[in-house]
């Protein structure tokens, strides 16, 4: 029902041509609308709506990166690189795994002139994972742990990371500043005016 009212919300600006893509931040989210075409497909009356939608889904990252170039000499002309703020990702499983978008954010930080560290097992899951950090408490705790030893292993000023849940998640084990990665750049852009 969630998934038909929010066709439904965007459908009139899709009839009327009026948008090019619905961009979606949060990763776990966008993992979600990009499916609506598959877990609505046997709905007679939404099929089609929920395939065009998936169609159209776009994660940040992949609007993004067709602007690298311009965000890199936006950096380079306001001399940003000179304070290179030292940054773990984590890739959330929904951006890297759910919709396979691997290496791109990385390529947009280093553009904005972070400094990113090497993030040993970045392909291992946080522990947030939707519920599971409700129902499996213990071992999305062993995971959370992992995971942010592997994030501050090269001592970051900063963790950024893709998804609401496992920013929320990660911010509760650890001191350092965990940040949506599009927080970092949307700071980093205003301090280039």
């Amino acid at each position: 029902d969630y998934m038909r009212r929010n066709i439904d919300a965007w459908w009139s600006w899709i009839e009327r041509e009026k948008i090019e893509a619905i961009v979606v931040t949060a990763s776990g989210c966008g993992v979600t609308v990009k499916e609506y075409g598959q877990l609505l497909r046997h709905d007679p009356a939404y099929a089609g709506k929920a395939a065009r939608i998936s169609a159209l889904a776009k994660d940040i990252s992949e609007i993004l990166l067709a602007e690298l170039e311009n965000i890199e000499r936006l950096m380079n002309k306001q001399n940003t690189n000179s304070d290179k703020t030292k940054l773990s990702f984590h890739s959330p499983c929904t951006l890297q795994h759910g919709m396979k978008i691997r290496g791109v954010v990385e390529k947009i930080l280093i553009a904005a002139g972070f400094d990113l560290t090497v993030v040993p097992n970045a392909h291992l899951c946080c522990g947030s994972a939707g519920t599971y950090s409700i129902l499996q408490p213990e071992l999305s705790q062993q995971l959370l742990k992992n995971k942010l030893t592997a994030l501050e292993s090269d001592k970051p000023d900063r963790i950024a990371t893709a998804n609401i849940g496992c920013l929320m998640h990660l911010q509760g084990g650890t001191a350092t500043s965990v940040k949506h990665w599009i927080e970092l750049i949307d700071e980093r852009l205003a301090c280039s005016e």
